[in-house]
């Protein structure tokens, strides 16, 4: 797969001036006599809230990362996620989705039932999917390439022919792996979403998310639905995401170099019960993602240590260099304990059943020098009783 950052910067922008980075209009309204100037894709540019020069710049560039034809920019992951879906669902839908995926997404699809949208959760392994797909037709189905927090890969590429038959929608969450890794689209998917707060802008300083689609028409409902709702990113933060784009692909590729080592360490130490990472030849996924994923298997590791709670308290407060925080994909190595973060709304019965427990934790390896994370990880291990 060639580098996703390949000539995304070629887009014109409007300057008079001929500036090499695009301007930043931090104007909320634009000149309107009695018609306004359209933007590129025919909507007016008259309100920020709508359209806006610096976002417009953005979401070619993320149009382009991910080979869509057109992409919207938002304020957040979660905006991202809402503003899909509701200008895609409607009462009576089916949405599927896994069990294993980004809490506050599974708390929004359960909350949908007061919308009339039937939610169907189902175990996040590619059979199950399918399962789901094939008993519920004419679904909308809603699926992260990795799983979070527990690394585990769904065949996109079978999920995208199982839509496709049963006449139902595949939407995909590509955050963790980003678009150096795989790019949906690519693959029969019709709309990626991001956070791209993660590795798009990737310096934990800025709130920003992403829907691509494969099809215009899509994008043009969905801008609708943004434009009602409020959820256009802000142009300083587009600009921000703008700039983390330019380094994505080198830093991509060094957080995935530097996670393959951290988990080859921690497999073999002895205050760790297991390692999740679909890079480690010993994971179930490896072969799966070795074909997805063009030879990287991501910048997160997850794993259990033995110990209990407090154990896994000795250890968190015993780190100097890594952080323990939430988030993942920003230059500083973070740590976050799922059962209390982001795993947290997953239902009681499902956590069991996936693997998330009291012993688990999800580094999100930085940029550091790896020998450096390697040795924080080692002396608050060192800790544990």
């Amino acid at each position: 797969m060639g580098n996703a950052t390949d000539s995304i910067h070629g887009h014109d922008h409007v300057d008079e001036y001929g500036s090499v980075i695009p301007p930043i209009y931090l104007s909320t309204p634009f000149r309107q006599i009695i018609e306004a100037n359209p933007s590129d894709r025919g909507f007016d540019l008259k309100y920020s809230r709508e359209e806006n020069p610096t976002v417009r710049y953005l979401e070619h560039v993320l149009a382009k990362l991910e080979k869509g034809v057109d992409a919207l920019a938002t304020n957040n992951g979660m905006a991202a996620v809402s503003t899909a879906l509701i200008s895609i669902l409607k009462s009576g839908s089916r949405l599927i989705l896994p069990a294993e995926i980004y809490g506050t997404t599974l708390g929004l699809a359960i909350n949908m039932d007061k919308f009339n949208v039937r939610t169907i959760i189902t175990m996040p392994e590619t059979e199950d999917l399918a399962e789901a797909i094939k008993s519920n037709p004419n679904s909308i189905i809603l699926i992260e390439t990795l799983t979070n927090p527990m690394l585990r890969v769904i065949d996109v590429d079978y999920l995208v022919k199982v839509s496709k038959d049963n006449d139902s929608l595949l939407i995909v969450d590509n955050t963790m792996a980003t678009p150096i890794l795989y790019r949906p689209i690519e693959h029969g998917v019709g709309i990626v979403i991001h956070s791209a707060t993660k590795y798009i802008s990737g310096h934990n300083d800025v709130l920003a998310g992403a829907i691509v689609a494969g099809e215009a028409n899509v994008i043009e409902e969905m801008w609708q639905w943004r434009r009602r709702l409020g959820t256009i990113i802000q142009p300083l933060d587009a600009y921000l995401a703008l700039r983390g784009v330019k380094t994505m692909s080198l830093r991509v590729r060094k957080h995935c170099e530097n996670a393959m080592i951290i988990a080859d360490y921690l497999s073999n130490h002895s205050k760790i019960k297991e390692v999740y990472y679909p890079g480690l030849k010993s994971s179930p996924y490896h072969e799966l993602a070795s074909r997805m994923f063009n030879g990287l298997y991501g910048g997160i590791v997850s794993f259990k240590v033995k110990g209990d709670k407090e154990g896994v308290r000795v250890f968190l407060n015993s780190l100097k260099i890594i952080k323990p925080a939430p988030s993942f994909g920003g230059p500083e190595s973070l740590i976050m304990y799922p059962i209390t973060s982001a795993a947290q709304p997953i239902p009681e019965e499902y956590k069991a059943k996936l693997g998330i427990d009291e012993s688990l934790l999800r580094l999100s390896v930085g940029l550091e020098d790896v020998e450096d994370i390697i040795n924080d990880l080692d002396n608050a291990l060192r800790q544990i009783p």
